[in-house]
């Protein structure tokens, strides 16, 4: 199984289910060969704008999307450490450095995102990335 952690926008693509890049958010959300990794700093980013919009649909979405994740960041403390670092060697933003360094103590193998090849979180070398943005 391969563990991914999946970025926010790759999420909210699946979820709005319009277009060529939700179609590959959500081949990537239902290859069985996955097993999913995440962190309160990803639902925060996701679930309560939705949940605040009224946005149902959307919200029943993520809950089963969370639901199914299977490990979940927990020493909050460390992965801030983490993040902090990230954004100072790679020039990573803040919330990327959040959920890369969560996915980092999760021991995910690969982090999928939506953003172009040319964004910060790029320039990671803690990770592999992979981008659905064609």
């Amino acid at each position: 199984m391969i563990r991914t952690f999946i970025d926010a926008g790759v999420l909210i693509y699946a979820a709005r289910s319009q277009g060529d890049m939700a179609e590959k958010a959500l081949q990537i959300l239902e290859d069985e060969n996955r097993e999913f990794a995440s962190s309160i700093f990803l639902k925060l980013e996701v679930l309560p704008k939705a949940i605040y919009n009224q946005q149902t649909s959307e919200v029943r979405f993520y809950e089963a999307f969370f639901d199914e994740v299977s490990y979940w960041a927990k020493d909050i403390n460390t992965i801030i450490e983490t993040a902090y670092e990230e954004s100072i060697k790679f020039g990573v933003g803040a919330m990327d450095a959040l959920h890369i360094a969560s996915a980092i103590s999760l021991g995910a193998t690969e982090f999928v995102t939506n953003e172009k090849l040319e964004r910060s979180i790029h320039r990671t070398q803690s990770i592999r990335m992979i981008s659905i943005h064609s």
